[in-house]
């Protein structure tokens, strides 16, 4: 048992030592560009992959205590957004009026670039096929 504790401490420390300062505030908007990914859609009984276009958007409003934030696509604010908080990452999901899932997780800002390293994956369908894809990119945080 105190082999877990210790493991469990060790752990903790170690997430408690990211090279983010004390008196940095988390940025309450952020604009994101993903050019790196692919996507999938299924047809005749097999899926199939392509590079997706490039992708660009805004998330703003961000409320990390109210767990809310607002995707801003070509300067106007296009839908309400739901955050899940983890260690090292902030989750934003988006529910799409036809029920399918867009989730974009942007990381913990790297210290080297002063950038966020963010994934973002649309899940949706299309006449009942699947398509679905993933993104990586880079969010910078706007004042």
């Amino acid at each position: 048992m105190a082999t877990l504790r210790l493991a469990l401490f060790a752990f903790a420390v170690g997430f408690a030592c990211l090279p983010v300062r004390a008196d940095e505030q988390s940025p309450t908007h952020f604009a994101c560009d993903f050019s790196t990914g692919y996507a999938w859609s299924y047809e005749n009984g097999k899926f199939k992959s392509t590079p997706p276009n490039d992708l660009s958007f805004e998330i703003g409003d961000i409320d990390l205590d109210k767990q809310s934030a607002r995707l801003i696509l070509n300067g106007k604010s296009a839908t309400g957004l739901k955050i899940v908080r983890a260690l090292n990452a902030n989750t934003f999901l988006e529910v799409v009026n036809e029920g399918f899932l867009n989730v974009t997780t942007i990381y913990d800002r790297d210290p080297e670039t002063g950038k966020y390293p963010a994934v973002h994956s649309r899940h949706l369908g299309l006449l009942g096929q699947p398509i679905f894809a993933q993104y990586a990119g880079i969010c910078t945080a706007k004042p």
